[in-house]
């Protein structure tokens, strides 16, 4: 026995010596650079691939199986003169006794100076995509028929096995990529990408193992304008035969700049723990970490059927930051602000919901400055920008976000407006001078108010509920706002609150679709106070009062001025406890009265404003002119009825209003205004033309209301000094006769 294994030992000796020296013997008398020509035919019909080695070719046989390659070209068959690789050094080797175990085993593998130029033409077609598909004599020839057309994915034979087979188990020393580079060009649409300094290194390559991975490049494109220097580590796990694989530990970190930024840098970094399992169709990222200069935030992320339709969760939390310094570090410039303290603090949490079309921010909570919303916010459709809020706040003081208001206009227009009113300030106050011409000047602007192709396109669902609004320094409690939009057609479905003692209900809708836009509102107000509304820091309201109101109107068109030459429709208005601001109408009254009496008043106005009890009436709306034919107002001792339009093209007043004396209910009346009772049921005629912001200043008594007046009255007293000279001696038919006759 011992004779008998010293043989076979002998034998399996001479055996290895012998693959020894034929192994030599190959790498010394076989030269592979003699067959350089017979591998580019190689390359030509298997992978349709143009391989130019200018290098030489170095290898060994026993027991590495090595392989070196120096200065090679890679092009596509069709296009052999425009190769899109490049490559200076590919050194690799793999130990031969292994492989008949089906393991590799590899030094290290080395990848110097590749450089990929990838290009598409102006129709589509990449200069990569032919390679891989065999090139025999028929595929050649229908490719050259077919050059122009675009290219057309392949399909895996059905009946391959390979994915059935065990995979080979790999255990690589490590893997080196030294200064590659990538450059993308789409020539259809003007889009260039490029990826260079590409640096790869990893640690010992085996199945199971932690594998530590450290990679950075430099990236720039053109649309938009970019540069960034990124670098990713982590220690790699993976398991090929559970199609499982893990980076753990990942860091992306590194900084961009560009366009987007105007002159700023954004320093970003991401961290966690990433991992595909494709058996379960499942992608994570655990722990992570996400910083953006100033910004902090912690979530996680998940995406299931990866496969087939892919579905995102997670969480998402924002931790407090200044965004209006962050948003300054990336260069983006905010509008002007009446508060330059706001977004000061901002930070959210919510949970992440979304498809590769959609995306949705459940449970959400956000806090700015001093406000805190809950709800939802979501994009239902990216491609249709179908926008879905649903937000509910406590508080919300929106002049705070507003520009302030700009400074009084000085231009020859304002100039005009101040003459005006200069013109007639006293005229309300004594009605002496004449009515002033209704206003001509342009009111209002003729710029583009609503941007229609937005508008057009817009899919938006808006539910918004706010405990306190405050615009215009007016606090608008319990608002409530639904809105919706959907191809051109827009509808305010709800917009109520409270305002101060009042309610408001509007309901709008616009219809874009048209050349011409059309809009149409309904309005119901109860109990609003006016003076909030009619006052400016220049100027007191010209009237008070709290206001009842119901409108149905229509207009059409995209700018103020439009807006107002077409509204059209009706409302109709109740206004309480109401006052005429520096109006005294009594008095003026009382002097046409004294004028009557022949005496002169004792004394100044006791009041320089016009209290009344009620103000109402109805509109008719006609291209911008609002007829009012039911005027009606009660002042203590006075009521009024008029009737007039409303110009609110020019916004410009013509009424005729009469004033029926009542009786002075003053516990001292003045003797020269005092009712005498020829005057009871007398209306006394003003008339109110000009600019509507001068309110009752704009009202002078009617002379000529005035003329019949007197002439009434002076046939009321000789009617009456008939009847005291008659009497009883002449018939009553006789009397009437006369009577009218000095009437007309």
């Amino acid at each position: 026995m011992k004779a008998l294994g010293k043989l076979l030992g002998l034998f399996f000796l001479g055996l290895l010596l012998i693959i020894v020296a034929l192994g030599f013997a190959l790498t010394h008398l076989f030269d592979p650079n003699d067959y350089k020509d017979e591998i580019r035919q190689l390359a030509r019909d298997k992978a349709n691939l143009e391989l130019t080695l200018n290098g030489d070719i170095g290898w060994s046989l026993f027991p590495w199986l090595g392989l070196e390659l120096t200065d090679a070209t890679l092009a596509s068959a069709s296009t052999p003169d425009k190769p899109f690789a490049t490559l200076r050094l590919l050194g690799l080797s793999v130990r031969v006794l292994p492989l008949l175990r089906k393991e590799v085993q590899m030094s290290d593998i080395r990848v110097d100076g590749l450089n990929l130029d990838l290009q598409r033409d102006e129709n589509g077609h990449g200069n990569w995509e032919d390679v891989g598909q065999p090139r025999t004599a028929a595929a050649a020839d229908a490719q050259a028929d077919q050059s122009a057309a675009s290219d057309t994915p392949q399909s895996v034979p059905s009946g391959s096995t390979a994915s059935s087979a065990q995979p080979i188990k790999l255990d690589i020393d490590s893997l080196i990529v030294n200064g590659a580079r990538v450059d993308y060009h789409d020539a259809q649409k003007g889009q260039q990408f490029s990826a260079e300094s590409i640096q790869l290194t990893t640690g010992a390559i085996r199945e199971g193992a932690s594998v530590p991975i450290k990679l950075s490049a430099f990236f720039g494109s053109n649309q938009p304008v970019m540069r960034a220097r990124s670098e990713l580590q982590g220690e790699l796990r993976f398991d090929r035969v559970l199609k499982r694989y893990q980076l753990e530990d990942a860091k992306l970190s590194g900084e961009a700049s560009g366009e987007p930024f105007n002159g700023q840098t954004l320093t970003y970094a991401m961290q966690g723990q990433l991992l595909v399992d494709l058996a379960a169709q499942v992608a994570e990222w655990n722990g992570l970490k996400l910083s953006a200069n100033q910004l902090r935030a912690l979530g996680e992320l998940k995406v299931r059927d990866l496969n087939d339709a892919p579905k995102l969760s997670g969480g998402l939390s924002v931790a407090p930051v200044n965004l209006r310094e962050f948003l300054a570090s990336l260069g983006q410039k905010l509008p002007a602000m009446s508060d330059g303290k706001t977004l000061a603090q901002f930070e959210l949490v919510t949970r992440l919901n979304g498809t590769p079309n959609s995306l949705s921010l459940d449970d959400l909570s956000i806090k700015l400055d001093d406000s805190s919303f809950s709800g939802q916010i979501a994009v239902a459709d990216f491609a249709k920008q179908a926008l879905r809020l649903q937000l509910k706040g406590d508080r919300l003081d929106l002049d705070r976000y507003l520009p302030a208001p700009a400074k009084d206009d000085k231009s020859a227009g304002a100039a005009r407006q101040a003459e005006v009113r200069e013109s007639i300030a006293n005229a309300g106050q004594n009605g002496s001078t004449p009515v002033p011409s209704a206003p001509t000047q342009q009111a209002w602007s003729s710029a583009e108010v609503l941007p229609i192709n937005t508008l057009r396109k817009l899919d938006l669902q808006v539910a918004l509920n706010l405990g306190q609004l405050t615009l215009k320094q007016q606090a608008i409690d319990n608002l409530s706002l639904k809105a919706r939009s959907q191809g051109g057609s827009l509808t305010l479905e709800e917009l109520r609150g409270n305002l101060g003692s009042g309610t408001f209900d509007v309901k709008a809708t616009a219809d874009v679709r048209p050349a011409v836009p059309v809009l149409g509102l309904h309005s119901r107000l109860q109990r609003i106070a006016l003076e909030p509304f009619l006052k400016s820091p220049e100027r007191a309201a010209p009237l008070k009062g709290l206001l009842d109101l119901q409108s149905d109107l229509t207009t059409s068109g995209n700018s103020q001025k439009a807006w107002v030459e077409a509204l059209n429709g009706t409302a109709s208005f109740l206004l309480n406890d109401g006052v005429l601001v520096d109006a005294n109408l009594e008095q003026q009254l009382c002097r046409g009265i004294a004028t009557l009496n022949r005496k002169p008043l004792a004394g100044e106005p006791r009041s320089k404003d016009t209290p009344f009890e009620t103000l109402q009436g109805s509109l008719s709306l006609r291209n911008g002119v609002a007829h009012n034919p039911d005027l009606k107002a009660r002042v203590p001792g006075l009521s009024v009825a008029g009737n007039g339009d409303l110009d609110l093209r020019v916004l410009g007043l013509d009424y005729r209003v009469g004033i029926t004396i009542e009786g002075d209910q003053r516990e001292m009346p003045d003797p020269a205004c005092e009712v005498n009772r020829r005057y009871v049921g007398i209306a006394w005629p003003l008339h109110c033309r000009g600019p509507l912001e001068l309110g009752a200043k704009a009202c002078r008594l009617d002379q000529e209301g005035m003329g019949k007046v007197a002439a009434k009255l002076a046939g009321d007293r000789i009617n009456e000094k008939l009847e005291e000279k008659l009497g009883d001696k002449v018939s009553p038919e006789l009397k009437d006769a006369l009577k009218g006759l000095f009437n007309r």
